[in-house]
């Protein structure tokens, strides 16, 4: 394998490799060296602000700067901060700039340098305040962790969701701390967080949830004063610690085992010390960088000016004035097809590849070479590609693995094999200068497809967004695209609004699942309410359009948007809002343009504010409703007086409406009430609200038959109806005697048919056997099988000729009434024999 290849290569206790990713192109008006750097991880932004414990020749402002830059130094965006005194500043994982002051207060802004918002880390630190303060990653996103001038120890999980918690105290907390750090290990259903901090030779284990601090003994060969650095690897499980004597000990972050102790030749503090993966440690001293593994070897690098250097993952970044380069392990599958003199197949399947390019004969003897493992020296060469950032050795390799896969048949290689193809597009395409976000082929597969789809959003490069999104096949990536390009469209002001909400339109229509509410939201928190209004009228979805223009104060287009979807929801909505925001005149008004507006909140009044109803009703002129409503109030009220006053209020409203039915009707309730007060007060009893039926049967229980007779006659009460009720009240009283005469009295309209039910409902059969002769003959045999004469229905279904009678009685009379049954069948015989 050519030596070119290998030339960036180095050798720790495997290989690693340093290469150029950019030239940088900074345009500020200081070196770095002045400067302290803050690098958002996955090849994010790289924040930069003077340094105000370097005291330097000032030629701007006094007020810091922030300078936000991408990762060719192209300014991104300034903050001047004019806020408190600066501690810190990291990244979060939406990419958000985080700015922590000495008072607690962190402070939020995205790329662009833009306000987002602020939380404070609560009074005590306000109090004391922070005297060192770090961000890191941990399973539940990025966390802040901060130490106070008093040495008290407080951590947030996720800045996303402040939560602040507090550690143990470190015994003799008034003693001053030469370093610290935050040691985060464990998934997110079991994550361990704690601090590690050093006090002279002590180290203590303060963590989430134990009472108290934990000294930790590391095996330290080496004599020291003081451990001046103390750095965790990223996945929490190893520990690098620098003592005063320029030694690093390197073991697990339990300290029960030691890796390497590695004499630095340094004896002062390093700039940066930081984790190149977790097998490997950088140092930054002045203008060296030296790199050191865990087999005691070391390499080192000198710099011509100052540089900073930004952990990864799995590789560190270092950036200077001139460069931008990239530091990892070579990954295992590269190792094994590019290593010099490497007899892996990969290798052998590349130059075969190479030499089938040429025309060359000896390509089928690589083949020959590697035909027994050919699948894996394609899987081999499609992985390297994979981790490889020149786009000339990527497409050495993956034409490599085309030419193998034409000598086998594998489906799932040949998948395998166009993933990587369009993934290798994808991170070339964001690697370029023009996008500059350098990730690896790991930090790209352990974020996502839609996390980078949304740090392309972020940046605002929506065209290049919207081709990934398509050419990845993301589902609904091309609709979040879109809706963000329309959201930051909004917020341009030097666009017309008619020329914007008809950019806006042509270019989502028919894109499913766009919600024009939330862009017409964005507009209008910016001041665009016009514009809102205009986008608003693209909203297929009434329940999402119609809340959005009562906020923007169209109650009048809300109210009309809400009809014409026909959701009665939807309009009480709207009605109750207009209610409250609009005098009283103008919302009546309002709502008599819509018919079904105002029938609904005619509805609405009738359950809930009769008052209101009633003032509709009277400029609507409709005699008839406000008759209705007094009357209800006249329902609802046992006062007399006012029963009468809401009565007689009602019977005015009839007559002007000319409604002689509805006066005669209220005439009568009202005489009726007038009468039902005078029995109230002769008997002591509740008659008012009683109806004319409930009056009667009352009088009628009391024995005042001439009063219930009288009452009867005055307001026409039906005879059916009369004398229903004196047999109902006659039978509850158990007044036989008098029901008789009152059977007598004249012909009974309702029949005689309820005598014998009243009998019978008290068990008074021989009462009943009065009134049986009386009934109609087509269900007289009925009713004595009923009351249980069986002999007798026998004997009148004889006498009328009906065989099917007589066998209904039989089938009525019970068994053991044996005689009755003779009786019968003998009756049954006649029949037979007269005909």
């Amino acid at each position: 394998m050519s030596a070119l290849l290998t030339a960036d290569w180095f050798q720790l206790d495997s290989y690693y490799r340093k290469f150029d990713l950019y030239a940088m192109v900074w345009s500020m008006d200081e070196g770095l060296g002045n400067m302290i750097v803050s690098g958002a991880p996955y090849g994010g932004p790289i924040a930069v602000v003077r340094d105000r414990k370097q005291f330097v020749r000032i030629a701007t402002t006094a007020k810091p700067v922030i300078t936000i830059c991408n990762c060719v130094g192209n300014i991104m965006s300034k903050i001047l901060w004019n806020n408190g005194v600066l501690i810190h500043m990291g990244w979060s994982d939406g990419e958000q700039l985080l700015c922590i002051q000495e008072s607690g207060d962190v402070l939020i802004y995205d790329m662009f340098g833009a306000y987002q918002k602020t939380f404070n880390l609560g009074q005590e630190v306000r109090d004391t305040k922070v005297w060192k303060a770090q961000l890191f990653p941990n399973p539940h996103g990025i966390g802040l962790a901060v130490i106070t001038t008093t040495n008290r120890m407080f951590l947030v999980s996720n800045v996303s969701d402040p939560k602040i918690r507090s550690v143990p105290d470190l015994p003799r907390a008034n003693e001053p701390i030469s370093s610290w750090c935050v040691l985060s290990s464990g998934q997110r259903s079991s994550s361990v967080i704690g601090f590690l901090v050093c006090r002279d030779k002590e180290i203590y284990k303060c963590q989430l949830g134990e009472s108290r601090a934990v000294l930790m003994r590391p095996e330290i060969q080496n004599p020291y004063t003081q451990i001046v650095s103390i750095v965790p690897s990223q996945n929490g499980r190893h520990v690098a610690l620098f003592t005063d004597s320029g030694f690093l000990w390197i073991g697990s972050s339990n300290f029960k085992s030691k890796y390497c102790e590695i004499d630095t030749g340094y004896i002062k503090q390093p700039k940066e010390l930081v984790w190149c993966g977790s097998q490997a440690i950088v140092g930054h001293w002045d203008d060296m960088m030296c790199i050191y593994g865990f087999n005691d070897t070391v390499v080192s690098y000198p710099y011509d000016g100052p540089f900073h250097i930004i952990p990864e993952m799995d590789c560190v970044r270092v950036i200077s004035e001139m460069t931008h380069e990239l530091i990892q392990k070579v990954p295992v599958v590269v190792d094994k097809i590019l290593r010099i003199n490497s007899t892996a197949p990969g290798s052998y399947l590349v130059e075969a590849s190479k030499q089938f390019q040429k025309r060359s004969h000896r390509a089928d003897e690589y083949i020959r070479l590697v035909k027994p493992d050919l699948a894996a020296a394609v899987q081999d060469c499609i992985d390297a590609a994979a981790f490889e950032f020149s786009p000339e050795v990527q497409k050495m390799l993956i034409r490599a693995a085309q030419f193998g896969k034409g000598f086998i048949l594998d489906p799932v290689l040949t998948e395998h094999y166009v993933k990587t193809c369009r993934w290798l597009r994808v991170l070339n395409a964001i690697r370029d200068p023009k996008v500059a976000i350098p990730l690896t082929f790991l930090q790209v597969q352990n974020l996502g497809e839609r996390i980078l789809l949304d740090r392309l959003i972020w940046r605002r490069l929506h065209c290049l967004a919207g081709h990934i999104a398509s050419y990845l096949q993301l589902k609904d990536g091309h609709t979040r695209v879109l809706s963000h390009w329309a959201c930051y469209k909004v917020t341009q002001p030097h666009l017309d609004n008619e020329s914007a909400a008809r950019e806006i339109g042509d270019k989502l229509r028919n894109i499913p699942g766009i919600s024009y509410a939330t862009i017409a939201m964005k507009a209008a928190e910016k001041g665009r309410k016009a514009l809102a209004i205009k986008i608003l009228e693209y909203e297929t979805h009434s329940k999402l359009q119609v809340p959005l223009l009562l906020t923007l104060g169209e109650g009048s287009t809300a109210l009309r948007k809400a009809t014409a979807s026909g959701d009665t929801d939807l309009v009480y909505i709207v009605l109750l809002h207009l209610k409250e925001k609009m005098g009283k005149h103008e919302f009546e008004l309002t709502i008599r343009s819509f018919p079904l507006a105002q029938a609904l909140y005619i509805k609405y009044c009738a359950s809930h504010n009769r008052e209101a109803l009633r003032k509709v009703f009277v400029q609507e002129d409709n005699f008839s409703g406000q008759a209705a409503t007094h009357i209800r109030d006249a329902i609802e009220q046992t006062n007399p007086g006012s029963v009468e006053a809401s009565l007689i209020s009602a019977r005015e409203c009839y007559k002007k409406g000319k409604n002689d039915l509805g006066l005669s009707i209220c005439e009568d309730a009202r005489k009726l009430c007038k009468q039902q007060s005078s029995l109230q007060e002769t008997y002591g009893e509740s008659f008012v609200g009683l109806s004319l039926h409930d009056t009667v049967k009352k009088l009628l229980d009391q024995g005042e038959v001439k009063l219930a007779d009288k009452l009867r006659c005055e307001y026409k009460m039906p005879d059916r109806r009369y004398w229903w009720l004196r047999v109902l009240t006659l039978a509850e009283k158990n007044d036989w005697d008098e029901l008789d005469r009152f059977s007598k009295s004249k012909k009974s309209p309702v029949g005689y048919e309820p005598f014998v039910d009243a009998c019978l409902k008290y068990n008074k059969n021989d009462e009943a056997l009065k009134y049986l002769p009386r009934c109609r003959d087509d269900i007289k045999v009925k009713y004595y099988v009923k009351a249980g004469f069986y002999e007798e229905a026998a004997r009148v279904a004889f006498e009328q000729k009906d065989k099917s009678a007589l066998f209904f009685v039989q089938s009525k009379c019970p068994i053991r009434e044996s005689s009755q049954h003779a009786k019968i069948s003998a009756l049954l015989e006649q029949l037979n024999t007269k005909k």
